[in-house]
């Protein structure tokens, strides 16, 4: 799959460098500052870009791995022009319907792990929850999570955000 990664922070910085090592191609970044989409782009092989119109439109998947409250924000324009792509979010906490009214193919993509940029981790290891709008793209998340992971699992957005609680505490 050719993937956009939407944000260049700790999760997304993590999640990228793993996908890279992969079948998947990973064909840019995007950030707000030209200096994290290129940090990141860097260490991944691909394009930097920090204007959404410059957001390639012809990827198979876009993780969008931002701040929650930047979120719901950011879709809308991000979606479109793309309806017809997947995305998913990485948020614990937010219900996966956020892309309802701009996506087709949309869901949620949540390894539940504190993340930093200093400390490698060993995704292996990490547990995966997987939710999508239709059994197809579930499975094609799941097939995406289990090159990463060995524990993948399907979780809704209720299950998802007590799992997320539970994990902050």
């Amino acid at each position: 799959m050719k993937i956009v990664f939407i944000g260049a922070g700790n999760l997304a910085t993590n999640l990228a460098l793993e996908i890279s090592q992969s079948e998947h191609q990973i064909v840019q970044v995007f950030s707000r500052t030209r200096e994290s989409a290129s940090l990141l782009a860097e260490k991944v092989n691909c394009e930097p870009v920090n204007e959404m119109s410059k957001v390639v439109c012809d990827a198979d998947l876009y993780i969008v791995s931002v701040k929650d409250d930047a979120l719901e924000m950011l879709i809308p324009e991000l979606c479109k022009g793309r309806e017809d792509k997947m995305f998913v979010h990485t948020a614990g906490s937010m219900p996966m319907d956020v892309f309802k009214d701009y996506a087709r193919h949309y869901g949620v993509f949540y390894p539940m792990q504190t993340f930093s940029k200093q400390r490698t981790v060993d995704f292996r290891q990490i547990p995966v929850f997987v939710e999508s709008n239709s059994a197809e793209d579930t499975r094609t998340l799941k097939d995406i999570a289990s090159v990463l992971s060995e524990n993948v699992y399907e979780a809704d957005s209720e299950q998802r955000k007590s799992l997320h609680l539970a994990a902050v505490f």
